[in-house]
């Protein structure tokens, strides 16, 4: 299981679909190794890479207990356990840990607009039912709920709580997370542009889309990092840009992401409706951008 101290790339893994619509579990298969071959520090599964919103829980379950069959040990699997009730998320966590997971991570509650205090309580009551290794997931764009620095800190001091995935877009609660809660959580950015700027400021690493892509780039620029090649770090972070542009997608950023696999020659396949396929001018622009790419992939 994982504790506090984690680090590195962590790759958001799609969830890929038979042509009946139903989990192509070979297919997730392909995608498993191809991103531990690509040297990913860890994956994670069920989250909004993997279209969580638009999976029954049974497929969650499913689609993370093959990922942990498929790596065997040689990469940590973090399953996304987010919904609405705590209750739901409870149970979906549980269902993580009996697939084998090493941990899960949980965005806040989503619809209802909620009070500081009901966003810890939702936490704490997960972390203390589940005992489990739990990393928040901060993402307010999708949610609604943002998770003050004050607040993460507070939860920091929850026994199970190892990580934060932080994807505001405000590099200033970045700094002030790290500044507030220190080594007690690996505090890692979600946000495949900002990876750069955040190892910067402290922080352990990336729960990455566009590693889910091409995996080799985005590791290569954690290594070039903790070896002291700053420079080198930051030409690779401008490079990704050309990629990370299409994962901020308006529609959304699971399409783009299954149309570089399937460019790739990997088996994507299509998003579940009602999420959009891409038009002609984006597919020729993310095209390019692989292959402006395809000498440090």
């Amino acid at each position: 299981m994982l504790s506090v101290g984690f680090s590195g790339v962590i790759a958001a893994i799609v969830t890929p679909f038979d042509e009946t619509g139903r989990v192509d579990v070979e297919a997730l298969r392909v995608i498993t190794d191809y991103l531990i071959d690509g040297g990913v520090h860890g994956i994670m599964t069920t989250g909004g890479t993997g279209e969580f919103p638009n999976l029954l829980p049974q497929e969650r379950r499913l689609v993370t207990q093959v990922v942990v069959e498929e790596a065997k040990g040689r990469v940590p699997v973090i399953a996304g356990t987010a919904a609405c009730s705590t209750y739901e998320t409870i149970l979906l966590t549980r269902d993580a840990a009996e697939a084998g997971a090493d941990g899960a991570i949980v965005v806040a509650p989503f619809y209802f607009p909620l009070p500081a205090e009901s966003l810890y309580q939702h936490y704490v009551q997960v972390a203390r039912e589940t005992r489990f290794p739990i990393i928040v997931y901060n993402n307010p764009t999708y949610t609604g709920n943002n998770l003050s620095p004050d607040l993460i800190a507070r939860l920091a001091e929850v026994e199970n709580i190892i990580g934060l995935k932080q994807s505001n877009a405000d590099m200033g609660q970045l700094v002030e997370v790290i500044r507030l809660v220190d080594d007690r959580l690996s505090v890692m950015t979600g946000i495949d542009s900002q990876f750069y700027p955040s190892l910067c400021v402290g922080g352990k690493g990336i729960f990455s889309t566009a590693a889910g892509i091409l995996p080799r780039p985005v590791v290569k620029l954690y290594q070039a990092f903790i070896e002291g090649r700053h420079d080198e770090a930051r030409q690779l972070n401008l490079r990704l840009q050309a990629l990370n542009r299409f994962l901020e997608y308006e529609p959304g950023y699971v399409s783009p992401c299954k149309e570089a696999l399937n460019m790739l020659g990997l088996p994507g396949g299509k998003v579940r409706r009602p999420l959009p396929d891409l038009t002609p001018a984006e597919r020729q622009g993310l095209a390019q951008a692989l292959a402006d790419l395809k000498a440090i992939s």
